[in-house]
């Protein structure tokens, strides 16, 4: 297994806080903070994919 870099927290008020984190096989990671050896993974381009759509707008109907 390769080594993760995981970013700082993203967190909400009262909410669990989320860890985004890469390795250098182009891979990405999410994690809840606190449970990083539990993650869901995917590409480094599914990441970037997410994101875009996230901020699009895409998921705002889960808010």
């Amino acid at each position: 297994m390769d080594h993760i870099t995981w970013e700082e927290p993203f967190c909400g008020e009262g909410a669990s806080c989320f860890r985004i984190g890469t390795d250098d096989q182009d891979n990405a990671y999410i994690a809840i903070a606190g449970a990083e050896a539990t993650y869901l993974t995917d590409t480094r381009e599914a990441l970037r994919t997410l994101i875009r759509d996230i901020k699009a707008g895409k998921a705002d109907h889960l808010l």
